[in-house]
């Protein structure tokens, strides 16, 4: 009797765990997968889980390339459906099952969040009875029904303008001519002149009104003509195919004058798209090229309005998401448009550079680099000649000279005195007997020497500036001793970073292990290298008790900000203040041609020569550096390449003089 017993047990048991291996799966637990395989965007998996009913609407392919397109079109990220089971269910009884879920996502117009019911229906394939989604296109998104399109449309942003510190515009937006053609219309006749005029060769031309989108009596947009060449808009409608229209377009109102500062904006290239791409950069975008368009171009751009709809079938628009437009930003500078112009003007055809700020504030006032070009040209597209003339041209048009870093000759020797007086191997009143125009140290320098222009001795601190003595400030260079030299450069912010907001080239002092290059970095040669924002900085402590100021360059930076802290005694910046003085002043001085009768100038000459060794002819750029004693809210510092045999530093010694006659 106990073995029948436990004979029935164990057959009821292997009944039991038998019934358990054949259990039918829940709807829920089969939906579930699918929200998993959803979350994973395995659309092609998903499909297996389709009842019979929806897979006779969509194939599997078009069921994945949907999800596949749409979910790239609108730019989906961080997708989540959300399924929570009920605790309790009784649908599995049944023969239908449903159950809600939440979506939520990112696209390209903003979030996308719903919540949907979804039916499960049961099936028996394979002898085998299983749950399958009664799947449709509101799926997807609600109201989304078969037949229904999903539409994008976007609202471009204005740039914002790039304006001076008196609100005048430096790139503003504005409207220029759009020069096309009716299709069907242009003649072999017509073909060459217009060619011509637009700067274009015949085959472009037959390549723009040949595209597969054109159709007769459309009009073909060939090229884009400032307003203000109304000389050649006149010629161009003159053309009997030739029609014109405004659109809209960056303006450069400075045109060459601010052209290096201000850059332009053209259309967006294929690598930098890739480069941009996560930024939300399109194909279509205009971006920056050069100058503060570029560096700011991601304030300036703005961000585009989007908006995705369901477009249905009898008309209407569901909105299922909308971002709204953002304009860009304005960026207001420190820089004064008349400045800018009028050192612009004084460089004129010159290889050059100019520059001023408020040495008590900082201000930026002007940045120029000549020769220049046009950026209105260059936002509308040069030819091919005009872009090969530009890169041809000797004297370097699109090279941005206020950003690169040069020798500055003789216009370094006040920052060597203030070095050497803080180090105590000069005094000022100490005058140092020089004989003749050369000088070395000793024999070892071999055939090199220091020369001088002006003679005389013994030479103080003051005559030494006034008359831009090299030999002086050489000796003042070796006694100070190249470490503390350097030590002494260093507080200057040399070799550091300016962190302007225009990128310029570091301020560098090179070698000193020999004593000839530290006698020659003394006087502004050597291997010393500064641009022209740096030099300007540098004499600030000379109008701010020894107080070195930043410069800046945007309208809402802090002004008056202390970049290095007494780097130079206020008893000692007054000395040297006093010596530039007479620079000009005195009618010995290197600059007295800048003298202004009733408007005191003070600053300091400087030619630097371009050459591999001494002997040999090279060439020299002329540097000057000037600002008005009682009134120091503008200082201006200019150089001029290549002018030997021109009268060296008196060539910008001149233009500076006329740029403060005509801004003060």
């Amino acid at each position: 009797m106990k073995k029948l017993v436990g004979t029935m047990l164990v057959m009821l048991l292997f009944g039991v765990a038998l019934a358990g291996c054949s259990k039918e799966p829940t709807p829920q637990d089969r939906f579930s997968k699918y929200i998993a395989l959803w979350n994973e965007q395995k659309f092609d998996q998903m499909y297996d889980y389709l009842s019979t009913d929806a897979k006779k609407k969509i194939t599997k392919e078009e069921f994945t390339n949907r999800y596949h397109k749409i979910y790239k079109d609108l730019q989906i990220t961080d997708f989540k459906i959300d399924f929570k089971k009920p605790k309790e269910d009784k649908q599995a009884e049944k023969e239908q099952a449903q159950y809600s879920f939440n979506a939520k996502m990112n696209s390209i117009a903003g979030s996308i969040q719903f919540t949907q019911k979804a039916k499960l229906q049961k099936e028996e394939r394979d002898d085998k009875k299983n749950w399958y989604v009664d799947w449709n296109t509101e799926f997807i998104f609600p109201k989304l029904q078969e037949g229904d399109k999903i539409g994008i449309s976007t609202d471009a942003p204005q740039r914002g303008e790039i304006l001076d510190r008196n609100d005048i515009g430096l790139a503003v937006n504005g409207q220029v001519y759009e020069v096309g053609v009716v299709a069907g219309k242009v003649t072999d006749q017509v073909l060459e002149p217009l060619a011509s005029l637009l700067k274009m060769s015949p085959d472009q031309i037959k390549k723009a009104i040949t595209a597969s989108w054109v159709k007769p009596e459309l009009f073909v947009p060939l090229k884009r003509v400032s307003m203000q060449d109304e000389e050649r808009i006149a010629q161009l409608i003159a053309l009997e195919p030739v029609q014109t229209r405004k659109v809209e377009a960056r303006i450069y109102p400075y045109d060459q004058a601010a052209a290096h500062l201000i850059g332009y904006v053209g259309a967006i290239t294929a690598d930098e798209l890739e480069k941009l791409k996560d930024k939300g950069y399109t194909s279509n975008d205009m971006i920056g090229k050069r100058g503060l368009e570029q560096v700011y171009d991601e304030q300036l751009k703005g961000k585009p309005g989007v908006k995705i709809t369901i477009k249905k079938k009898n008309g209407e628009a569901e909105v299922l998401a909308e971002k709204p437009v953002e304009d860009g930003k304005n960026i207001k500078l420190t820089i004064d448009a008349d400045v800018q112009a009028a050192i612009f003007d004084e460089l004129g055809k010159e290889a050059g550079t100019g520059a001023a700020i408020n040495p008590m504030t900082g201000e930026t006032l002007a940045l120029v680099s000549t020769p220049s070009f046009d950026p209105n040209q260059a936002m509308l597209g040069f030819s091919a000649a005009e872009w090969k003339a530009l890169q041809d041209n000797k004297q370097q048009p699109l090279s941005t000279r206020f950003k690169q870093a040069y020798a500055p000759g003789s216009v370094m020797k006040p920052i060597t005195a203030a070095v050497a007086l803080s180090s105590g191997a000069i005094t000022p009143e100490l005058a140092v007997p020089i004989l003749g125009s050369k000088w070395q140290k000793d024999k070892s320098w071999g055939g090199y020497f220091v020369t001088r222009v002006h003679g005389g001795s013994p030479i103080n601190l003051e005559k030494a500036l006034v008359f831009s003595d090299n030999i002086y400030f050489a000796q003042a260079a070796l006694k100070t001793e190249k470490d503390a030299f350097a030590d002494g450069l260093k507080k200057f912010d040399f070799e550091e970073d300016l962190a302007f907001p225009f990128p310029l080239e570091k301020s560098t002092i090179g070698a000193l292990d020999r004593d000839i290059a530290l006698a020659d970095s003394g006087y502004g040669q050597g291997q010393i290298q500064m641009s022209i924002v740096h030099l300007l900085s540098t004499y600030t402590p000379f109008v701010n008790n020894g107080n070195m100021i930043r410069p800046i360059l945007l309208a809402d930076e802090q002004q008056g900000q202390v970049l290095k802290e007494a780097v130079v005694s206020p008893e000692h910046a007054g000395v040297i203040a006093s010596d530039l003085r007479k620079v000009v002043g005195d009618t010995g001085g290197t600059a007295h041609a800048a003298e202004i009768l009733g408007y005191p100038l003070a600053g300091k000459t400087g030619t630097a020569e371009i050459k591999q060794k001494q002997g040999e002819t090279g060439t020299e750029n002329g540097w000057f550096i000037g600002y008005n004693t009682e009134l120091p809210s503008l200082m201006v510092a200019m150089m001029v390449e290549n002018v030997q045999g021109r009268g060296g530093s008196l060539v910008p010694v001149k233009k500076v003089k006329k740029v403060f006659e005509l801004v003060r």
